[in-house]
């Protein structure tokens, strides 16, 4: 008669000894895995700390912190749609969490509900009155609405609470923008920078205030450090184009045209520069076809007639440019550039006939 096999002894104990073990082990690692989201997220590595997070959400879906914080690196890569609805299913878990209720804020104002996004920040808010996140938020609310002196007290309110924030920094210079205090507004995009040197609006911003002083030179380094960035930036890439044409830099200003209105062909201000360039390399051919675009944003302007003129006289189309000037003093007869194009024009053609014959 066989014996029953007797459970070994302490069997039972070593195996809640090894489940203690690998519950022991898998929790030190989600938590290696939370404080490397937190890392990349503080690192600015806004991608890898949404995969961070996303890996933990596998494991506890009312992870409230992965959710919070996943939500922030959302905001960083641009996706508020994807955003809020994190930021809802955090309040869902904790409905008192301040942090979520600014997160679904943020992200309520990025998606043009600005009258939800006030709501639910005043919300957070009063839960968290030193969140900083929620008077950054505030601040920009201001600044959509135009009122400049709000948004700087709500973006030194932010400051005090976190020197390090680079996008209150910029808020704040804008603030001082609209509030016609330019000095102040560089300085404060100047602190934005020395948070995130690669923060794209900051750089916009200086850009700006830059070209308001002409500081040319300064505007088209810092608009070269923004093109690196953002290559095909529409804004960076005006304001290249601006800083250029100033300064006669017809070349490299050129290639930034011929960006613009390939990206923005409908862009009056584009194609204006454009034609400049051309016409500023002695390439009066394509700068032809750049004017006659140029005129189909503004057919009444006698300056761009009368540029038109003046391209056609430099290529010795001499009756065409006087048919032009002509049409342009039609427009304004006393509009001296297109009445001395039209003398000109007409002296050479005279001179042309003559040699005919």
């Amino acid at each position: 008669m066989d014996k029953k096999a007797e459970p070994v002894e302490g069997g039972k104990q070593g195996l809640s000894m090894v489940d203690s073990s690998e519950s022991s082990k898998a929790a030190n690692e989600l938590e290696q895995l939370r404080n490397k989201g937190h890392e990349y997220l503080r690192a600015r590595q806004w991608n890898e700390a949404r995969t961070a997070f996303n890996e933990l959400l596998q494991y506890n879906h009312e992870d409230v912190d992965a959710l919070n914080t996943l939500a922030l690196a959302l905001d960083r890569l641009g996706d508020y749609e994807r955003m809020y609805e994190t930021a809802q299913i955090a309040l869902q878990v904790d409905s008192g969490s301040a942090l979520a209720l600014a997160c679904k804020a943020r992200a309520l104002q990025k998606l043009d509900r600005v009258s939800e996004a006030t709501i639910a920040n005043d919300q957070a808010l009063l839960l968290e009155t030193n969140l900083a996140f929620a008077w950054f938020n505030r601040s920009g609310q201001q600044l959509l609405q135009d009122r400049f002196s709000e948004s700087l007290r709500y973006a030194e309110r932010a400051l005090e609470l976190d020197p390090t924030d680079a996008r209150t920094w910029c808020n704040k210079a804008l603030a001082l923008v609209g509030l016609n205090r330019p000095y102040e507004a560089l300085e404060a995009v100047n602190s934005s920078l020395t948070q995130d040197p690669d923060y794209l609006l900051a750089l916009q911003v200086k850009g700006d205030i830059l070209r308001r002083y002409a500081r040319l030179d300064e505007v088209v380094v810092t608009m070269r450090h923004a093109l690196e960035i953002a290559p095909e930036d529409i804004s960076s890439l005006n304001l290249m184009a601006y800083a250029l044409r100033s300064l006669g830099q017809f070349d490299r200003l050129l290639e930034v045209t011929q960006k613009l209105v390939q990206l923005t062909p409908d862009s009056h201000f584009a194609w204006d520069i454009h034609m400049g360039a051309l016409r500023g390399l002695g390439r009066f051919e394509e700068a032809s076809e750049a004017i006659d675009r140029v005129l189909e944003f503004d057919p009444t302007n006698v300056r761009y007639w009368m540029i038109k003129a003046d391209n056609l006289y430099r290529l010795q189309r001499y009756r065409e440019a006087v048919s032009v000037a002509e049409h342009a003093l039609k427009i304004d007869d006393e509009y001296p550039p297109a009445r001395r194009i039209h003398e000109k024009a007409m002296r050479m053609m005279y001179q042309q006939k003559k040699r005919k014959k």
